[in-house]
C-alpha cells in the first residue's frame, strides 16, 4: 500500500511536467516569428536564442544548438547582400542560326557561371526544329547569364522573368524549428527521467510528433533556400527562318489543285442547286402565270370584240336605207 502511494506521489509531477511540454510544443509550432525579427533570426545561431524562443526554460548544449538545416546535414545557403532570398524564375524564346551549336554554346556559357542544365527537350525536324533546355542558375549570376544568352541569339523573340522573396518564410520556419528542437530536447529529458512504461509511451509519442514537424519544416525550409540560391531559366531555341525554303513552303502544287478542284465543285454544285430550285419552284409558278395571264387575255379580246359591233347595227337589216323613200 506505501509503494503504491509513493509510485503514484512520484508519478504526478511527471505526468504534469508532460502536460506542460505538450503545451509548450503545441504553441511553439503554431506561433509564427515576425520578420526581420532579431531574436527571430538569432534563434537559429545557437543555445541562447533557442531558449529565448522555446518558453519551455530547459538549456539545450550546444551539439543540438542550430537551425534545422545544421541539424540534418543539410546545405546553407546564405542570402545576398541586402540579407534577402529572392527566387527567380524566367523564360526565354531565341532566334538563332543552328540549333546544335547554340545549345552548346549556352551551356557552356551556363556552367561557368556555376550552373548546369536540369532539362532538356527537342521537337521538330529540319528547319522547323526546336530544342528547350532549362537551365539552374546561381542567383548572383542571373544577370551575367541573360546578357550573355541575349548576346549569342540572332534575334530575341520573347523574355520573362519573375522574382518571389521568401526571406519572411525561411526567418519564419528557422525560428519554428529551434523552437521545435528546444522541445525535443526538454521531452527527451523527461522521458530519460520516467520509469512507467505508460509515461515512457505518452513521451515518445509527443517526440514523434515534435520530430515530423522538425523533419517537415526543415525540408520546406531548404527547398525554399535551394530556389532562392539557383534560379530556373527554361530557354527554348528556334532556328533563324530561311526566306526561299518560306517562300517555296508558300507554294504548293497538291494544294493549289486541290483549291481549284473544289472551287469548280462549288461552282457545279451551285449550278446544280439553281436548276433544280427552277425546276421545282419556277417551272410550277411560271405555268401557273401563263395559265392566268392566258384566260385574262382571252377575256379581255371577248369583251373587245363585242364592243367592236357599236349600238346602232341591226342585225336584221339588210342593206342601207333609200333617202327621201323609194
Amino acid at each position: 500500500m506505501l509503494s503504491t502511494r509513493r509510485r503514484s506521489i512520484g508519478r504526478g509531477p511527471l505526468v504534469v511536467a508532460i502536460f506542460f511540454v505538450t503545451v509548450v510544443c503545441v504553441a511553439c509550432g503554431m506561433a509564427a516569428a515576425p520578420a526581420g525579427f532579431p531574436a527571430a533570426a538569432g534563434a537559429t545561431a545557437g543555445p541562447a536564442g533557442a531558449r529565448e524562443l522555446s518558453g519551455a526554460g530547459a538549456e539545450q548544449p550546444a551539439s543540438e544548438a542550430g537551425n534545422g538545416s545544421a541539424a540534418s546535414g543539410a546545405p546553407q545557403f546564405a542570402p545576398d547582400e541586402q540579407g534577402l532570398l529572392i527566387i527567380k524564375n524566367g523564360t526565354m524564346t531565341l532566334q538563332v542560326a543552328g540549333l546544335d551549336d547554340s545549345v552548346n554554346k549556352a551551356t557552356q556559357q551556363i556552367t561557368v557561371l556555376g550552373g548546369y542544365v536540369s532539362g532538356s527537350d527537342r521537337s521538330g525536324d529540319d528547319d522547323s526544329e526546336t530544342a528547350a533546355v532549362t537551365f539552374r542558375i546561381p542567383a548572383a549570376r542571373w544577370d551575367e547569364a541573360l546578357a550573355g544568352l541575349r548576346g549569342m541569339a540572332v534575334k530575341v523573340l520573347a523574355e520573362r522573368s519573375t522574382t518571389e522573396d521568401v526571406t519572411t518564410q525561411v526567418v519564419d520556419l528557422g525560428a519554428r524549428i529551434a523552437n521545435l528542437q528546444a522541445t525535443e530536447h526538454a521531452l527527451q529529458a523527461i522521458m530519460n527521467k520516467a520509469t512507467a512504461i505508460k509515461d515512457v509511451l505518452a513521451v515518445q509519442a509527443e517526440l514523434t510528433t515534435v520530430r515530423g514537424e522538425i523533419e517537415q519544416m526543415t525540408a520546406e525550409k531548404n527547398h525554399l533556400e535551394q530556389q532562392a540560391a539557383m534560379s530556373t531559366l527554361a530557354v527554348t531555341f528556334e532556328l533563324k527562318p530561311n526566306p526561299v525554303l518560306a517562300e517555296q513552303q508558300q507554294f504548293d502544287p497538291g494544294v493549289e489543285a486541290e483549291r481549284a478542284s473544289a472551287s469548280l465543285v462549288s461552282g457545279l454544285q451551285g449550278i446544280a442547286t439553281a436548276g433544280i430550285w427552277f425546276v421545282i419552284v419556277w417551272v410550277p409558278a411560271l405555268l401557273f402565270l401563263g395559265v392566268v395571264l392566258g384566260v385574262v387575255y382571252l377575256g379581255f379580246r371577248r369583251v373587245r370584240a363585242m364592243g367592236d359591233g357599236g349600238p346602232g347595227d341591226d342585225p336584221g337589216q339588210i342593206g342601207p336605207v333609200a333617202e327621201g323613200g323609194a
